[in-house]
């Protein structure tokens, strides 16, 4: 009797399987981590101005002053809490979300909508991420938004807050951080599977059928459209995290009242403003 032929062939990793999972959380981690500390320059003007709009009159302008001051190292001040805290936020990000997806969409609820099911994985999957992103952004955004600097270094800074603030200091960002990061990674991953759903449809073949240098370019493509409506929803909670993380008293009405006058509407005005 001949071999039964193995259902997953050599180098193919058995889908919703353990393996998997892992898989996908390592992924999450090289996905996220080296990525937002690669653009850190950006970052670390986006948050300075938008705690204080009158600091730079550009990204230019402000990454010139920088350097001038600190040297070219200066602009990727802050990196290492950056490159920690989205380390982990990728792991739970890509590993939760396949497993929730899995849970919710093959076991719970075979039937639901598979565009609901992809909005719920993601809500959940962010939901925990955030709770290991949170105090890396909270030393991050102290560290990058304060003049002088709050701390150098990721152990100083969250030594300083834990004797200013106790733990509590570390999570005070949590809620805007939810409503910044959730609804960001439900418009992404929503966005993303109905995205490269289309391109296949359009293109006429299914996945399967293109090699994989292919597959990586819709994927891309696909990431890059989700990209743009995730910065649309999440600008406004983005503005209020890192308000909040750099005043120490959490002032954020007289932040949103008495600096722009516009409320929430300001907030995504300070988006089309860079």
């Amino acid at each position: 009797m001949a071999a039964q032929k193995p259902k997953y062939p050599l180098g193919k990793i058995e889908p919703n399987s353990a393996k998997y999972f892992a898989s996908c959380t390592l992924g999450g981690i090289i996905a996220c981590g080296p990525t937002h500390t690669a653009v850190t320059p950006l970052d670390l003007v986006k948050c300075r101005r938008q705690v204080d709009p009158k600091i730079y009159t550009s990204n230019l302008s402000a990454w010139r002053t920088i350097i001038s001051k600190e040297g070219l190292r200066g602009i990727f001040f802050g990196w290492t809490p950056t490159f920690v805290g989205y380390s982990f936020q990728g792991a739970g990000k890509y590993g939760f979300y396949e497993y929730f997806k899995y849970l919710y969409g093959d076991q719970l609820f075979p039937n639901a909508n598979r565009t609901v099911v992809f909005l719920g994985a993601s809500a959940s999957a962010e939901f925990f991420a955030d709770m290991a992103l949170c105090p890396m952004e909270a030393i991050k955004v102290r560290m990058q938004t304060t003049l002088p600097p709050f701390a150098h270094t990721l152990r100083e800074g969250w030594s300083k807050i834990v004797a200013q603030e106790g733990m509590s200091g570390l999570y005070k960002g949590l809620y805007p951080l939810w409503a910044r990061q959730i609804p960001y990674t439900m418009t992404k991953f929503a966005t993303f599977e109905e995205t490269v759903k289309f391109i296949y449809k359009t293109l006429g073949k299914p996945k399967e059928q293109f090699n994989g240098l292919q597959q990586t370019g819709v994927s891309f493509l696909g990431v890059y459209i989700a990209g743009i409506f995730c910065a649309i929803v999440s600008h406004p909670a983005d503005v209020m995290v890192s308000k909040l993380n750099a005043d120490r008293k959490g002032e954020l009405s007289c932040f949103l009242f008495q600096n722009y006058r516009l409320g929430c509407l300001g907030l995504w005005l300070m988006m089309f403003s860079w």
